[in-house]
């Protein structure tokens, strides 16, 4: 079997949606690439969670061609396609419909940085993207799903801020593998739900402080960062 521990780490992510309460019933997918096989390992389509094993994880290439597995791919491979192309340092990605997440997305607007819970994980607002033209919906629409994603990133470095917000859709997330895409799906789901919260408390709350986002951000993924436990080696 291709790629037998990629296969057991995509699984993992996708049940991880499903155990924090971002997946309901199909909703969602988890990827992961080889980037030196040059191969994406995602979800079948449809298929419930409970029912997931390893063997059941669909191994494409990267024009989206089943080079092993017997399902169907998730529908939206073709924009974990165009992020894994547009995205090289990522190696995973994770998509849900979760609940304020995606409420933020369907409203059109950025999640705003309110707090320091956001600033560890994201370098600034979490964009949303342009609302996608009726040509583009029409034709090859999950490609271009992943295409309008792309764009909203032109001036925003996509490793520093590991998530969007597509109008009118839901949300997308990465990271350097699957656990990390799907955890930082999990945070986003977080902030998304306490920027909501903080807005209805105070309709005019105020972005943290340049100072500390910088702190809290940097101590975390600066090059200076000192936040948590030294790997083994180091």
């Amino acid at each position: 079997m291709l790629l037998k521990r990629l296969r057991e780490e995509v699984l993992e992510a996708n049940l991880e949606l499903v155990r924090k309460g971002l997946v309901l019933y199909t909703f969602g997918n988890a990827s992961g690439i080889s980037r030196e096989d040059k191969k994406v390992v995602i979800k079948p389509s449809g298929v419930p969670y409970e029912k997931l094993k390893p063997e059941h994880m669909v191994v494409t290439d990267l024009n989206g061609k089943v080079v092993e597995g017997m399902l169907k791919p998730s529908s939206d491979l073709p924009t974990h396609l165009e992020l894994y192309k547009a995205f090289p340092k990522i190696g995973g990605v994770a998509h849900t419909h979760s609940e304020y997440a995606t409420s933020w997305a369907q409203a059109r607007k950025p999640i705003p940085c309110l707090g320091t819970t956001h600033a560890d994980y994201f370098y600034g607002p979490v964009p949303v993207t342009e609302v996608m033209k009726d040509d583009e919906i029409a034709s090859a629409y999950e490609k271009n799903t992943g295409v309008a994603i792309v764009r909203a990133f032109k001036a925003i470095d996509y490793a520093a801020v590991p998530a969007v917000l597509v109008a009118n859709h839901g949300p997308f997330a990465w990271g350097p593998n699957p656990e990390m895409a799907a955890h930082n799906a999990v945070v986003l789901e977080a902030v998304a739900r306490m920027a909501i919260f903080a807005t209805t408390i105070r309709a005019e709350a105020q972005l943290v402080g340049r100072k500390l986002h910088d702190k809290h951000y940097l101590r975390k993924h600066g090059k200076d960062a000192y936040y948590g436990q030294e790997r083994e080696g180091q």
